[in-house]
């Protein structure tokens, strides 16, 4: 679809949100740092198993369940019936272990016993809450992504976009209208057509440039009712998706990955600009 001129005049963000623990409620913020992992604080936490497998809403929806407030270089986290509990960032002396989020395996800090439980009371499953310290590198799948470039334990890219023109036309063909949450964006962008985001290889939004490297595929997680953790009984909006948006490998696509290819900070409200690859060249000349 080509982009008219007027509307990218106009596209800004509108949303920007961080998911420090992987699977758990997001936070909604009105500025956040861009690092070369992606957004400050996003998913560097993890829940896993025993033995180091990675754990998600997919598996526990009660994960959606838990609500984290950043403070500091610490969280505190909160779910129905488990209280809250103030989560230490580990030091780099904590015990360290290997784990394994889908094909990929990184090593990871372990947070404090007490922690631990608090999630195994939550979850009502033995598990471990980790963290993603600096040293630790997880690079991006080959083929997307350059030599160098990171992810945290984002399921694979370090920042998702979705357009907000895209939720509702998805919401015009539903029975009973989702929020933006079912789809755990980064990035919330107004101003486009629908979908439009699927073309977009390189965009600037505010200060900080962005390669777009692949439509985000979806699964099951997207059934979970955020505000519940119930999951909808005729696996919606996943089924509505696939009628239109399957593609010829399977997979149901919605919404873009990006890679950061500047640093900076990103506001609500700073304007969002698709960039042709001469402009890139230019920029990376300059």
């Amino acid at each position: 679809m080509t982009p008219q001129m007027n509307d990218i005049a106009q596209m800004h963000i509108t949303e920007i949100v961080i998911y420090p623990i992987k699977s758990t409620a997001g936070i909604s913020v009105d500025s956040c740092d861009v690092g070369a992992r992606g957004l400050e604080m996003d998913r560097r936490w993890m829940v896993i198993d025993s033995h180091g497998e990675f754990l998600t809403g997919r598996e526990f929806p009660q994960l959606t369940q838990v609500h984290t407030r950043i403070e500091g270089d610490n969280l505190r986290v909160s779910a129905p019936q488990a209280g809250d509990l103030l989560v230490r960032a580990p030091g780099v002396a904590n015990r360290t272990r290997t784990v394994r989020v889908w094909d990929d395996e990184c090593l990871a800090v372990g947070a404090d016993a007490c922690v631990d439980a608090w999630f195994t009371r939550v979850l009502g499953a033995p598990c471990h809450l980790v963290y993603m310290h600096d040293r630790s590198e997880r690079p991006i799948e080959a083929g997307y992504g350059r030599t160098g470039d990171l992810v945290s334990f984002a399921d694979g890219y370090p920042l998702l976009l979705v357009s907000r023109a895209s939720l509702d036309d998805l919401n015009t063909r539903l029975a009973e209208p989702v929020s933006m949450r079912r789809f755990r964006p980064n990035l919330v962008v107004d101003g486009s057509l629908p979908y439009e985001e699927d073309e977009w290889r390189h965009i600037r939004a505010g200060s900080v440039r962005f390669d777009g490297v692949k439509n985000c595929a979806r699964c099951v997680f997207t059934t979970i009712d955020p505000e519940s953790g119930a999951r909808h009984p005729h696996q919606e909006p996943l089924r509505t998706l696939a009628s239109y948006r399957r593609r010829a490998d399977g997979d149901v696509r919605f919404g873009q990955n990006l890679i950061p290819r500047s640093l900076g900070r990103l506001r609500v409200g700073d304007r969002v600009s698709v960039e042709s690859a001469s402009a890139i060249e230019q920029a990376g000349a300059s």
